[in-house]
């Protein structure tokens, strides 16, 4: 057992065994590296990473490649999950250098931290072009030995160039009209009409885009966002990369085509498509939206729930093939002959049909990932669920994949924002109290008595490292749509208390930008700062929009004033990238739109007539708008103040710009109002 026995990330355990002597991230892998005069490798990668465990397997569990590493070097293991700065801050240099990144992330760093040469996976053997991992270990080795000066100059150079690294920042003012209609029309450029989605492959959910167009729509009518968004849900949701038998989404498709994923399955995903699929019922009606959004949030709960209430990270991309090796996909693929095992001849020959397995194949060595092709004709819909049913349990009987079982602050965040809305729209109280009992998980254990966030927990216990802006963000996000769902204000207290820390600790008090660390986070060789999406909204652009729904619900001049300001990179970034800063488009639509602040005043929420005015209000349209509910004198939450019932009866009062509507008690006059 090295160094990581210890810890509590499932990726550093995964390594625990390794004949490597790894360090986790801190101090003394440093001073140690200083001691032996050595330099540091440092691994970043995660525990749902195909390719990481394949370096892992080929490299680190190797004796001869662990005896070279730990005579020459400090070796230190980084789960990108657990800590997402020190990832960004070696990821940029890595892109910088090499044009390119990803996981597994090889970075060698001088013992003061500094990056000098860079890589991602490395064969244990010369491949493609590729140096295999003992040359470069080799190579790093002489280069330190033999020409130390230079080394160091190299390193102290890339330093200097990424402190030099500030964001154009543009105006700090919000994106208008102009800015908002020409993101529109580059995401048109880059759409691919005939499969959905944008650019090529490797194909992304772009799930951040896609809440961007559904409020484009709502607050303009285009309906040309509106067909990008639909028939990009429609084609993730009939292709490979969403589970058609057991609901969710894989990490993204290898193919333009959304046939063939790589398999893993991420917390944030599946809760970032669970709202959009719900959204976009929410605008259309789509019988297809509705059933995969509910399959999401069931798979949600199903699959990724822990013992304590909160949700695991993710589901590995590989597991046992039955065997004894673990192969990617191997859970979730099928081939004619197993169809006919678990379902006889007849039965299929219509799940081959219907879900689009060939003798062929679709994926590796004959078998066929699930789809749902587009087909003439009408399946029965009674023998397909009854197929689907009998596929389902016996894929359980397989060796399921790996879980990540660590609970992240701000992917749970995401998770019960997803939960509260799609079980408020679809009368589902059981996903409303999954939602309400992640966020009672945070409250308990990530947040201390100063409302600072931990950012990981695992089986109960707290980790170790700092919350970062994501976390803030995206957890105030989730409390912010669990206090409208559950008319419980101390949720909005909570996002309060979380959005007064982005505001004292995260944002530059001259210029208004973010960072992703807070004040009097760890020194690392740069303050990561970053606005554009990756696979979950920025950070910078999450707490824009929770700073935003925040003075919504309050009227606090300050957390609006934030929020626009942050917004400023929008105004730059929008026109230009508009792939890659989805969220902030999103936040954008909210402010032209007001956002509009519904105020329901009503008994309670058994009450009938007070439950069709709050479920109007949550399916209204208008992007970004709030909602609170309270009986009459109730103080739960600022909105509801000086707000009688109406002749005796339930009303809702509809405000934006500083001006509100007359008071409402049918709930056809509000669905009107805040239909866009």
């Amino acid at each position: 057992m090295n160094r990581l026995a210890g810890v509590t990330s499932p990726y550093l355990l995964q390594h625990a065994d390794n004949p490597v002597d790894w360090w986790p991230w801190g101090p003394e892998a440093f001073e140690e590296a200083q001691r032996r005069d050595v330099p540091v490798l440092l691994s970043v990668g995660y525990s749902a990473c195909h390719w990481c465990h394949v370096m892992a397997h080929e490299s680190f569990e190797d004796q001869e490649t662990a005896e070279y590493l730990n005579a020459h070097y400090v070796s230190v293991k980084v789960d990108r999950e657990e800590r997402p700065d020190v990832d960004a801050v070696y990821m940029e240099a890595v892109q910088a250098a090499t044009g390119h990144g990803g996981w597994p992330m090889t970075v060698f760093l001088t013992p003061d931290a500094e990056p000098f040469y860079f890589g991602t996976y490395f064969p244990p053997a010369p491949r493609q072009g590729m140096p295999s991992f003992r040359q470069v270990l080799q190579g790093v080795h002489q280069a330190w030995d033999e020409r130390r000066d230079e080394v160091t100059e190299v390193a102290g150079k890339i330093v200097r160039d990424l402190a030099g690294r500030e964001i154009s920042y543009g105006d700090a003012q919000t994106p208008g009209e102009e800015e908002l209609a020409q993101a529109l029309l580059g995401l048109t450029r880059e759409y691919d009409p005939q499969r959905g989605g944008f650019g090529g492959a490797p194909k992304f959910p772009p799930s951040m885009v896609l809440e961007f167009l559904l409020r484009h729509h709502a607050r303009t009518g285009a309906e040309g966002a509106l067909q990008m968004a639909r028939d990009t849900c429609e084609r993730m949701a009939r292709g490979g990369i969403y589970d058609q038998l057991g609901g969710g989404f894989a990490r993204y498709s290898v193919d333009r085509d959304w046939v063939v994923p790589h398999f893993e399955k991420m917390l944030y995903d599946n809760a970032l498509l669970c709202r959009v699929y719900a959204h976009l019922w929410r605008s259309t009606g789509s019988e297809l939206a509705r059933r995969v959004a509910l399959e999401t949030a069931d798979f949600m709960v199903r699959e990724l729930r822990t013992a304590e209430g909160g949700f695991a990270s993710a589901l590995d991309a590989d597991s046992d093939d039955g065997t004894g090796r673990h192969v990617e996909g191997a859970y979730y693929v099928w081939t004619p002959a197993q169809l006919r095992e678990v379902l006889g001849e007849e039965d299929a020959e219509l799940a081959a049909r219907h879900f689009g397995v060939t003798e062929e194949g679709t994926f590796e060595e004959g078998a066929s990932v699930l789809q749902l092709p587009v087909r003439d004709g009408v399946s029965d819909a009674g023998k397909v669920a009854s197929i689907r049913e009998r596929l389902f349990a016996e894929r359980a009987e397989r060796p399921a994949p790996g879980r990540d079982d660590k609970v992240v602050a701000a992917w749970n965040g995401l998770a019960i924002a997803a939960l509260a809305e799609t079980g408020a729209y679809f009368d589902r109280p059981d996903l409303v109290e999954a939602a309400v009992a992640a966020a009672d998980l945070l409250v308990r254990l990530h947040l201390d008595e100063q409302a600072r966030l931990t950012r990981t927990s695992k089986d109960g216990h707290a980790g170790a490292n700092a919350g970062v802006l994501e976390d803030y963000a995206d957890v105030a996000e989730g409390f912010l749509a669990l206090a409208s769902v559950t008319g419980e204000g101390v949720w909005l207290e909570f996002a309060g208390f979380l959005l007064d820390h982005v505001l004292e600790r995260f944002t530059d008090a001259e210029s208004g930008s973010l960072y992703d660390t807070a004040a009097d986070a760890e020194r690392l060789i740069r303050r990561p700062q970053d606005p554009t999406d990756n696979a979950t909204p920025s950070g910078w652009t999450a707490a824009a929009g929770a700073l935003l729904s925040y003075a919504a619900h309050t009227g606090s001049e300050p957390h609006r004033t934030a929020a626009e300001r942050a917004l400023g990179v929008v105004k730059a970034l929008g026109p230009r990238v508009p792939r890659f800063i989805g969220w902030g488009l999103a936040v954008a639509e909210a402010v032209l739109d007001g956002p509009r602040e519904v105020a329901i005043v009503g008994p309670s929420l058994d009450h009938e007539a007070s439950r069709a005015l709050h479920r109007t209000a949550l399916l209204g349209t208008a992007p970004g708008a709030v909602v609170a509910f309270g009986a009459p004198q109730s103080e739960e939450f600022p909105l509801l103040a000086d707000r009688p019932l109406v002749g005796g009866e339930p009303a809702a009062y509809v405000c934006r710009n500083f001006t509100c509507d007359a008071p409402t008690t049918e709930p056809d006059r509000l669905r009107t109002v805040l239909s866009g």
